[in-house]
């Protein structure tokens, strides 16, 4: 059956990461972390297909963690990995109840949420023996979270795609160069079942919303904004930046004048 034109996009963008960064290798028995929303139930559809196809041999272990949200509709997720033939794995692990009663009214729970799911995530990999964890995260989040350590954590950082953890972990964010526009396209013509997020994602003062609404809006005025932002962080020059250590561990002592900038109309051209 002939791939949709969005199917063929994604699987592009997914390869190119994949080799970029070294993320899969012969053996690897990769955790699939899925919540139940668009960006996971795609990353899974992805590396099934890619599994099928690739030059290397390696696992899928389909995980999802009911964090103990009330009403979470856990069979919906169920039946579904059931009819697709994945091996699947739900973890029951009650964190909502820690949030909610640390978290004061009013506040946002997802800093909490997010490192206690991770501990538990880091936590079920080990016992199931996997080398790799894999997230779901696409180039829209990189770009936020570029933007949130820029504007509220003075640093300039955003989102690795291959990260060794403090337990020796090695998380992949194979979807790091798709589009999220693309991802929605994608979840829609699959009719994949999303399950709702009830915590963070139902609250409407998160700064990573109103940080995506930012760029979504300049994304909208100037088209191609987002693929020249992507360029943006895999073009770094260290030499323009103002990080003394950074400095040090190049040996630089000056920067140098260069005339190798690419303009960025050419980035977009280039991505085209």
């Amino acid at each position: 059956m002939e791939l949709a034109p969005v199917e063929r996009r994604l699987n592009k963008a997914l390869a190119r990461a994949i080799m970029d960064f070294s993320m899969i290798e012969e053996g690897d028995r990769l955790m699939v972390c899925v919540s139940g929303g668009k960006d996971s139930y795609t990353m899974l559809h992805l590396l099934r297909g890619l599994q099928r196809r690739a030059p290397v041999s390696f696992e899928l272990k389909v995980v999802n963690l009911d964090q103990g949200h009330p009403g979470y509709p856990a069979d919906r997720l169920r039946d579904y990995m059931a009819r697709e033939g994945y091996d699947f794995t739900m973890v029951a692990e009650d964190t909502y109840s820690i949030v909610t009663e640390k978290i004061p009214a009013g506040k946002t729970f997802c800093s909490l949420c997010s490192r206690l799911r991770r501990g538990v995530l880091y936590r079920v990999a080990r016992e199931m023996g996997c080398t790799k964890i894999a997230l779901g995260h696409h180039r829209d989040d990189v770009l936020q979270t570029l933007l949130l350590n820029l504007f509220f954590s003075g640093q300039l950082a955003a989102m690795p795609p291959k990260l060794i953890a403090e337990d020796k972990n090695v998380v992949i964010r194979p979807l790091v160069y798709c589009a999220e526009e693309d991802i929605r396209e994608f979840s829609d013509l699959q009719k994949f079942p999303i399950l709702p997020c009830d915590l963070c994602g139902s609250q409407d003062n998160l700064q990573r919303k109103i940080v995506g609404k930012l760029i979504d809006d300049l994304e909208e005025k100037h088209p191609g904004m987002k693929q020249v932002m992507l360029a943006a962080v895999q073009n770094v020059r260290p030499s323009q930046l103002l990080d003394q250590g950074l400095w040090k561990a190049l040996g630089l002592e000056a920067a140098r004048e260069t005339s190798n900038t690419i303009p960025a109309a050419n980035l977009l051209r280039a991505e085209a």
